[in-house]
């Protein structure tokens, strides 16, 4: 029997990528251990990183980095395959596809906080979509939607204010 060897070749994208993802993951683990006000409400900081690489290096290495983040905080915070990392998962997926239709509008509309904002309530509404069908079915959800969406309108506008500051200064 003969032995096979699989060898990778890593690129220099493949280690910036990870190098990203790695970051994206630290804030991820920093944000878990902030106190939140709500059960659910966070200030979203790893899309931070997510929105520089979307202007940085596009849409396709922002799916990895907002991908790799999700699973290997999942991992890392012990909630892998839970209803926590089902609605992680639901909400990066959403803010991605609407980052992936919303990058090709005009610039001057819709830049970094006008993304920023849209894809928090992309994501807000898919997890609050998870909990409304699988979590808590029957359950009205509508009168918790207005703190939901303020806290994701304040953490997109803060998010995008901090990506477009960076994006100015590394010019």
């Amino acid at each position: 029997m003969t032995r096979s060897t699989i060898e990778l070749t890593v690129t220099d994208q493949d280690r910036r990528i990870a190098a990203l993802a790695a970051a994206a993951v630290g804030l991820t683990l920093a944000e878990a251990a902030i106190p939140l006000p709500l059960p659910g409400v966070k200030p979203g900081l790893a899309n931070i990183v997510t929105l520089l690489v979307l202007y940085r290096f596009g849409w396709r290495a922002a799916v990895w980095v907002s991908l790799l983040r999700i699973v290997a905080g999942g991992l890392a915070l012990g909630t892998f395959l839970t209803p926590t990392f089902v609605m992680s998962l639901a909400g990066g997926l959403a803010s991605l596809a609407a980052l992936g239709l919303l990058v090709h509008l005009p610039r001057r509309g819709f830049g970094p906080v006008g993304l920023s904002v849209l894809a928090a309530f992309a994501h807000i509404g898919a997890q609050l979509g998870v909990v409304a069908v699988w979590l808590m079915p029957g359950v009205n959800l509508l009168p918790l939607l207005a703190v939901f969406l303020a806290a994701a309108w304040l953490s997109g506008l803060v998010n995008g204010l901090v990506v477009a500051g960076l994006l100015e200064k590394t010019r």
